[in-house]
């Protein structure tokens, strides 16, 4: 609980933190870069390029305030949750907060100057230390409930087979470098992989397990990451795209993530975008391993059917189950179209959705946006609605102006 004291001064100091938390976590992550560079092998560097990673800091820590003052009345766990999972799977370290706390409240100072007394600073490091105890006791239960020790997060790993899918994707099957077991995982989960590029950095991504488990490996699907509006192509993506083959190590970390298969017997509305279709691809073979009587409907959107990964694997676990409605978008099409296909963007008026059905939406944030509230407007609950973005999450229970901000992943 915030004191009653600091709780008056973050009221009456939250609009101007607000209001100027890109230029803090701007002047934040320069300070702390600069007087620790080996912090920048945790961040992903073309989130840092495009300033997205900057504005997500801002959002959150402004977003846990105002529910500590009760401005709000979004629930912070589920984000608070989210954001540790993201750290687990990053090896992030409870002794890395102290770092942090530091740079951004010499950042609060240097943006709003003056404005920031002893009593204003004394409120926000309140709020700061609220925040990293909440997330270093999370981030704890996750790395014991894995089995992994935060000062060791990674694990060396073989490719055993990388498989070419869609245009621009490819799949790596990887197996234990040590020949050990293979951690257990939920279908819809991830894992990073951090990779040594050649000018020497160290970068690491994260990336949907795309098969379910109980098989013999885990799977990765990557779509190669191409630069727009003068952007970089991905760093990582071309890496794994141009230089990993057949034998190869990879460094990855334990399985991670809280949007995973909705539990229960309810039908499923799975709906993705490009990439997205990864965690369709995973929940649908654990599906048709276990549940096969799980009423089950696909919609997916894809530039067109040369680029749309995992395509047979779908149709295939589509088979298996007993009730599977399959719907897919295309923005060209490349010959004839099948019953399912269509041309043009997804429709929502042509996805049927099952009464009492839960909702999983994976794939860019502006698609997921419009595809949720197309469902609220059909009467989804929101509750019933779930989604996965990879990279700084600025869209659920963030304030203005954060939320209009899309994702991207490289």
């Amino acid at each position: 609980m915030l004191s009653e004291r600091s709780a008056d001064v973050v009221r009456a100091t939250a609009p101007a933190v607000a209001a100027h938390g890109v230029a803090i976590t701007s002047a934040f992550y320069d300070r702390v870069f600069a007087a620790h560079p080996e912090l920048l092998r945790l961040f992903n560097q073309g989130n840092q390029a495009n300033g997205v990673q900057r504005r997500s800091l801002a959002a959150s820590v402004v977003a846990f305030a105002q529910h500590l003052v009760g401005t709000s009345d979004t629930p912070f766990g589920p984000v608070l949750e989210r954001i540790a999972h993201k750290h687990v799977s990053l090896g992030v370290l409870p002794e890395q907060y102290t770092i942090v706390g530091r740079h951004l409240l010499a950042a609060v100072g240097e943006v709003l100057g003056d404005a920031v007394t002893p009593e204003v600073h004394a409120a926000w490091d309140e709020v700061y230390w609220l925040f990293a105890v909440s997330l270093i006791a999370e981030e704890a239960r996750l790395y014991q409930q894995a089995g992994v020790d935060p000062a060791q997060p990674w694990r060396r790993w073989r490719v055993a087979a990388r498989v070419p899918d869609a245009e621009g994707v490819v799949s790596f099957e990887l197996v234990p470098a040590d020949d050990g077991p293979l951690p257990p995982h939920l279908p819809g989960q991830y894992v990073s992989v951090a990779v040594d590029l050649p000018d020497g950095r160290r970068q690491p991504r994260q990336y949907t397990l795309s098969n379910a488990p109980g098989a013999d490996s885990l799977r990765i699907t990557v779509r190669r990451v191409a630069g727009a509006s003068g952007a970089p192509d991905g760093l990582v993506s071309s890496f794994l795209h141009d230089s990993v083959k057949d034998g190869d190590i990879l460094e990855l970390s334990a399985p991670a993530g809280d949007v995973t298969l909705p539990a229960g017997n309810d039908p499923l509305l799975l709906i993705s975008a490009g990439i997205g279709i990864t965690t369709t691809v995973a929940m649908l073979a654990h599906l048709a391993r276990a549940r096969p009587d799980r009423q089950v409907v696909v919609a997916h959107a894809d530039r067109s059917p040369r680029t749309h990964p995992l395509h047979a694997e779908l149709v295939s676990l589509g088979r298996l189950l007993r009730s599977f409605d399959l719907r897919t978008w295309y923005e060209r099409a490349d010959g004839e179209l099948a019953a399912h296909e269509y041309l043009g963007l997804l429709d929502l008026a042509r996805v049927p959705v099952p009464a009492d059905a839960r909702v999983h939406l994976c794939g860019p944030i502006p698609f997921m946006r419009d595809i949720r509230a197309g469902l609220l407007d059909r009467g989804v609950r929101a509750q019933r609605i779930q989604y996965e973005v990879f990279g700084p999450d600025l869209w659920a229970g963030k304030p203005e102006p954060f939320d209009r901000v899309p994702g991207t992943g490289a």
